[in-house]
């Protein structure tokens, strides 16, 4: 099992992080200051790194300068408010693999993550294009296409067609999918779900999503 180490001193971002990685299959550790980080990824085996540079005590950008400083090759992903380009930049000059700003969205920092835990010698799989039956979503445009017709989505309805699409068969409860398309910054108890799931089917064809009773929603394979 793919073990990540997530560097996030916002406790309710780490636990949003934590429930959401190890639901996809990943182990993970938690550190919450900059030294922290740096001791956990020199001394354990982790195969990731989510880096808030916020951190406290020794800050993202200095803890990824010293662990590329003390020859550590570990991938890291940068996952920060700061959207300035100086500090993208900054980010990559030190040696960061990617690079995500926040507000963010679970399954494209999954998406990332996936790419940079890829064997070398992997055959790339077409990432900017999901199918199933006769629906197509193109992740580069964010278009959907029914058949030979062209759907646009708004970005709610794409992202949540997006993850039954990742997840076919599979049954996602209500509170997975605010997880995932919605982020931590929900209402719990919100029917909006119920509503967005209403706007697919109407959109992309009412077999698409099946009601699971007292579960959630499937999309059948």
């Amino acid at each position: 099992m793919r073990r990540i180490l997530i560097a996030e001193d916002e406790a309710r971002v780490a636990a949003f992080l934590d429930k959401g990685l190890q639901a996809n299959g990943f182990s993970t550790a938690i550190a919450t200051t900059g030294e922290e980080t740096i001791s956990s990824a020199l001394d354990g085996e982790f195969d990731l790194i989510v880096l808030d540079l916020g951190l406290p005590k020794k800050d993202g950008l200095s803890v990824l300068e010293e662990l590329r400083g003390q020859a550590c090759q570990i991938p890291i992903i940068i996952l920060t408010a700061r959207d300035d380009i100086a500090d993208k930049l900054t980010g990559f000059e030190l040696g960061a693999d990617d690079y995500v700003t926040k507000p963010f969205r679970f399954e494209e920092l999954l998406a990332r993550i996936r790419v940079r835990l890829r064997p070398s010698n992997a055959s790339p799989e077409p990432e900017w294009m999901l199918q199933h039956h006769n629906v197509v979503l193109n992740l580069r445009t964010r278009l959907a296409q029914v058949g030979e017709q062209v759907i646009e989505l708004s970005a709610r309805e794409f992202t949540l067609a997006e993850t039954f699409m990742s997840h076919p068969g599979q049954v996602l409860s209500r509170e997975q999918l605010l997880d995932r398309v919605w982020g931590y910054d929900y209402a719990p108890g919100s029917n909006v779900v119920d509503v967005y799931v209403g706007y697919l089917r109407k959109k992309l064809g009412s077999h698409l999503i099946e009601t699971v009773r007292g579960m959630g929603y499937r999309m059948p394979v």
